[in-house]
């Protein structure tokens, strides 16, 4: 294995993957834990012939899961919405049109 020095591009983008990659672990699993329990008090405070499987008991996990799915697409899938290397042809374009002005 290379020595990488912490000064090399190639490592600070790889440390920033792993961050966000970490970020995403840390908000599932807050997602799942805060969704059961909100699901385990929900449940506790059923009326009566009322059942769980009601859409407002899942509207929240609903949307928030969206945000969950979406966060992990950006995260493992980036050129899955915005293209490969979006960012960087961006940036160039920008660029590019700095220099005629």
């Amino acid at each position: 294995m290379e020595n990488i020095s912490k000064d090399d591009n190639r490592y600070q983008q790889a440390e920033r993957k792993v961050k966000k990659m970490k970020n995403f672990y840390v908000f599932t699993f807050i997602y799942f834990a805060v969704n059961i329990f909100i699901l385990f008090l929900n449940y506790g405070g059923l009326k009566p012939n009322e059942t769980i499987w009601q859409l407002k008991y899942f509207a929240l996990p609903l949307f928030w899961g969206i945000g969950v799915v979406g966060y992990g697409m950006s995260l493992f899938l980036p050129g899955f919405i915005l293209g490969n290397k979006w960012e960087e042809k961006k940036i160039k374009e920008l660029m590019e049109k700095e220099k005629q002005l």
